[in-house]
């Protein structure tokens, strides 16, 4: 009986006993983090991880200058020179001396190289020769000349006293005559030596080559012992030219223009320059014209753009933007330029209710936020970054602060 009374002590629930927590809530809460964790590092990868390929723009301050100013249109172009040659002989030969090198000044009628010139020299010699016979051969017939007027003024005295006959002085007449025309006809051979002689003398003075004028030497393009021509020649083996000199007074800036907004440039209206290599330097500028022609393919008009101040650090084929400016007020009121620095309205987009652009860092981009303004013609007026920063010209939807990217060539 006691066993049994065991048994049912052991079957009764123990209303009073309290069950341990469950850990199901925690292993849920777990979960959760970690998927949190996985879905932020996959949101990583996807976007601010994303390379993105892009194009760049520099922001410009707007310029102060000019009566206040502003940039009107803007657009891209190069140096270039417009007094530009590629100097080469006029006669075909072998150099034998190249006097120039790369970065070198020369000034006009500098001597840059020289042919070798042993037959043009043979041939001066030969000329000279002929000169110096045609010459000795005019004293000759002058001195037999002088003979024969004196024999007739003997024949002539003879005949007055009766002497001798009339046919005498015909006959002495006659050698005059003759003497006087192989003198004329010398002389004219004299004149043809001396052409010949000027002849040979330009074919020997086309054995030096000079700078047609004062520039800078840019390209070195034969050495000694090549033959260099005027024309090209011998299947490529013949160079037509010794090098390549730059008038740097010369540079000016070519830019297109669209041709939707050629009607904002006028000939003679200002501008400014910024150089791609050096961002800070702004170059006071004017139009100096506008090409009266357009390009079907691209929709531009080109224009030229000249420099008002020259420096050794403006090159051709460099890379330039030009801001075409307003023209300026009558008011005689201080100017002063616009807060902020000039972009594409392209570069601002929204993130987060709030409009920033994307800076370009060593690969990648940094989230800035700016204040837009007005619009200054094509580009916009914005406050909150510096002059001279590289943003991303066109931010992809995905782009996000720390993303990769890889430039457009």
């Amino acid at each position: 009986m006691q066993n049994q009374g065991e048994l049912l002590n052991q079957l009764r629930i123990d209303r009073n006993k309290v069950e341990p927590p469950s850990r199901t809530p925690w292993i849920v809460a777990l979960v959760l983090v970690a998927a949190l964790i996985a879905g932020g590092a996959w949101w990583w990868s996807t976007a601010a991880g994303k390379s993105f390929e892009v194009s760049s723009v520099i922001a410009i301050a707007p310029s102060a200058s000019g009566g206040g100013n502003t940039a009107v249109l803007q657009a891209t172009g190069y140096v270039t020179a417009r007094r530009q040659a590629t100097v080469s002989a006029q006669i075909t030969g072998t150099l034998s001396e190249v006097l120039i090198e790369e970065g070198e000044h020369v000034d006009e009628g500098q001597v840059l190289a020289r042919l070798d010139d042993t037959a043009q020299q043979a041939s001066l010699a030969q000329a000279k020769a002929q000169v110096a016979q045609a010459r000795a051969l005019v004293g000759q017939y002058e001195a037999q000349l002088e003979q024969a007027r004196r024999d007739l003024v003997r024949v002539q005295d003879l005949v007055g006293r009766k002497l001798v006959s009339a046919q005498a002085v015909e006959t002495a007449q006659t050698q005059v005559d003759s003497y006087v025309a192989q003198l004329n006809s010398q002389r004219r051979a004299v004149d043809l030596a001396e052409a010949q002689l000027r002849s040979v003398q330009v074919q020997l003075d086309y054995t030096v080559v000079r700078a047609p004028f004062s520039g800078v030497v840019i390209a070195k393009a034969a050495q000694v012992g090549e033959i260099i021509s005027p024309l090209s020649a011998g299947g490529g083996f013949t160079r037509t030219g010794v090098g390549t000199i730059v008038d740097m007074d010369s540079l000016e800036i070519e830019v297109d223009v669209n041709e939707s907004y050629i009607n904002r440039v006028s000939p003679g209206a200002p501008a400014e320059a910024v150089l791609d290599a050096y961002q800070d330097w702004t170059i006071p500028a004017r139009v100096i014209a506008i090409i009266p022609t357009a390009d079907r393919g691209k929709a531009t008009v080109k224009v030229r753009v000249g420099l008002e101040q020259k420096d050794p650090r403006v090159l051709p084929d460099m890379g330039a933007r030009v801001s075409f400016m307003d023209e300026p007020s009558d008011s005689t009121a201080p100017a002063q330029a616009p807060r902020g620095v000039l972009l594409p309205p392209s570069a601002i987009v929204q993130r987060d209710g709030r409009s920033v652009v994307f800076r370009i860092e060593d690969g990648k981009v940094r989230q800035q936020a700016v204040v837009p303004g007005q619009n200054m013609g094509e580009l916009r007026l914005v406050e909150g970054l510096a002059n001279g920063v590289a943003v991303v010209r066109e931010p992809d939807a995905e782009m996000q602060d720390g993303s990769s990217i890889q430039l457009k060539k």
